[in-house]
């Protein structure tokens, strides 16, 4: 599914003109971002949990060298899936 085809799906389900529910999920998503940018996690009931996670510096290999390289240490985000989502998803 595309973001269009998302907003699409939620201007139907709620029945919403199509304005209102692409301005309902970019909000979503700049709430979501924000939040995480800021360290934080956001946690939904039923659904999931996203968060950041830190990923240490480590060695890794060039492919078309075949050198070491060295990554930098980062923080990347992760989505935990709620056990409803995981029940709804093995129906």
């Amino acid at each position: 599914m595309t973001k269009n085809e998302l907003i699409a799906a939620v201007a139907e389900r709620a029945n919403i003109p199509r304005s209102a529910a692409a301005s309902a999920v970019e909000a979503t998503f700049a709430v979501i971002a924000g939040t995480l940018r800021k360290g934080g996690e956001v946690k939904i009931p039923g659904f999931g949990s996203f968060k950041v996670v830190k990923r240490a510096a480590r060695e890794g290999l060039d492919l078309h060298t075949g050198q070491l390289i060295k990554i930098a240490e980062a923080r990347s985000p992760k989505f935990s899936p709620g056990q409803a989502l995981r029940d709804a998803v093995n129906q």
